[in-house]
């Protein structure tokens, strides 16, 4: 039995006008539910409710919104196993990703910001002495930096984890005394219509947490438009943030913007048998972890001439030793894209990476698998830094191998994307890498590792995004600062 969802706005489910549209399984190409379409109307009535909602919510006590939080992370702690199918269904996660990244992710996010919403928010500046002028008479002048909430936020989140990224945005705004209106990706957004009751259960009042959907742009281009939206955070390709850019710039609105991302894993010719290992594991996790459909991956291997062929050869034994398969299946490492259209939009690139002369180390074909959007995970060697598949974010199982003579061609290599999220170096020197991530014009850079830090603020360089959220830095992504000055 397939369900039926409605929009969730102002504290209740609102029928769509116009209808509703399939979400497809990638795994088994079934219908898993029915999402609201949504029209400019409801769009509009969502806002509202949000603007309603804000004037309350954004005068509550922090430790009340702080309460609220922790029992979001509890309730979704407690579902989780009712959530997790769902979403592994509509997102084609594997058993794996699904169970340990999705749902707890999202609770430890919401956990956090229940301690985010008691941070300090007043910043005291040292009183200055001012001298009398036409302005104001002289005297010993108090100030203070103080962190108010932006009002009407708009998150738009990315279909590779939709209830993470969701909390990931919408913890840190409410924590901040901002409401929310959430438009998830087309693909998956049932999961994220989950969470109006649950938020609701919850305590968080009526309006302060509004969830719309629809099949296309116009949803996310109407929130955009919205004159009483005063930011939005999104999450997704490159493309469609500068559209967002544009739009949100004809009102001045607040942006945060994670986009693509090219990520470059620089293996030094110092790198050791133990710190080889390393890499390769690093670099696999664009085949083995949720099929590379992550801004995050380290899908160009930049490798030292020395190393080449031996990092190359690794990578091709990582890559054949995978299990492509039903991601319900324990045994799947790797499972399905998101749908067709990005089956095919990968299998174009890695035909088009053929014809420019890169060499099919592995991979390169269609699995043998009878349903479902699958891309065998696939080595290209012998890729020039400037082919389409080295330049472009594939968001699929595809890794390119890049050889580089010395340090200055890899700072050169990494740096020639239009890209700059996240970055990896592999070498035995931890202090020369260190010196090399500075040359690095990426948000993030991992040394010897593909781990992250939970407290770091996070975004990217160049097209890669604006703006930073994570930790306490989420905290001020969701807050505007306003100066208070007053005589001593």
């Amino acid at each position: 039995m397939t369900t039926t969802y409605q929009h969730w706005i102002g504290g209740s489910w609102r029928a769509p006008l116009a209808g509703h549209y399939p979400v497809i399984n990638p795994a088994t190409e079934e219908v898993v539910g029915h999402a609201p379409e949504a029209s400019g109307d409801e769009v509009a009535e969502a806002v509202a409710a949000a603007r309603v909602a804000y004037e309350e919510w954004s005068r509550t006590d922090p430790r009340e919104r702080a309460a609220v939080l922790d029992r979001i992370a509890d309730l979704l702690t407690e579902r989780g196993k009712e959530l997790v199918p769902l979403l592994q269904a509509e997102t084609g996660a594997t058993l794996r990703v699904a169970s340990t990244m999705q749902v707890p992710t999202a609770a430890d996010r919401f956990r956090r910001y229940a301690r985010g919403a008691v941070e300090p928010d007043v910043i005291p500046l040292a009183p200055q002495p001012v001298k009398a002028s036409p302005l104001a008479p002289g005297g010993l002048i108090s100030a203070a930096a103080v962190r108010r909430p932006v009002g009407v936020v708009g998150c738009i989140t990315s279909y590779n984890f939709p209830i993470v990224n969701l909390a990931g945005k919408a913890a840190p705004a409410l924590a901040m005394g901002n409401t929310v209106v959430a438009k998830p990706a087309p693909q998956d957004p049932l999961g994220c219509l989950e969470l109006g009751p649950l938020l609701q259960e919850a305590g968080l009042p009526d309006g302060v947490f509004n969830v719309i959907t629809g099949s296309g742009a116009a949803a996310g281009e109407a929130l955009v438009g919205h004159p009483d939206v005063d930011m939005i955070s999104f999450t997704g390709s490159t493309a469609v943030g500068r559209r967002i850019a544009q739009s949100a710039g004809e009102t001045m609105k607040r942006t945060l913007m994670e986009l693509g991302g090219k990520g470059a894993a620089i293996v030094l010719e110092d790198a050791d048998e133990t710190v080889i290992t390393s890499a390769i594991r690093a670099v696999g996790t664009t085949w083995s972890f949720h099929s590379g459909q992550i801004c995050t991956a380290p899908t160009r291997a930049l490798v030292h001439r020395s190393l080449y062929e031996k990092v190359v050869a690794g990578l091709r034994r990582y890559a054949g030793a995978l299990t492509v398969g039903d991601p319900v299946d324990n045994s799947t490492i790797v499972g399905p894209v998101i749908s067709a259209a990005q089956r095919d939009r990968v299998e174009t690139y890695i035909a088009g990476a053929r014809e420019e002369g890169a060499r099919v180390v592995v991979g390169g074909e269609r699995p043998d698998v009878k349903t479902g959007f699958y891309v065998a995970p696939t080595l290209l060697a012998d890729v020039a830094p400037d082919m389409t598949v080295a330049q472009e974010e594939l968001f699929g199982p595809v890794v390119v191998a890049i050889p580089f003579e010395d340090e200055d061609e890899a700072v050169r290599i990494a740096n020639g994307t239009p890209y700059g999220l996240y970055d990896y170096v592999f070498g035995s020197d931890a202090g020369r890498a260190w010196a090399l991530a500075a040359r690095l014009r990426s948000g993030n850079v991992g040394i010897n590792t593909v781990q992250r830090h939970p407290e770091t603020p996070f975004g990217g360089f160049k097209e890669s995004g604006v703006g930073r959220d994570g930790g306490s830095f989420g905290l001020h992504a969701y807050s505007e600062l306003q100066s208070v000055v007053w005589p001593s």
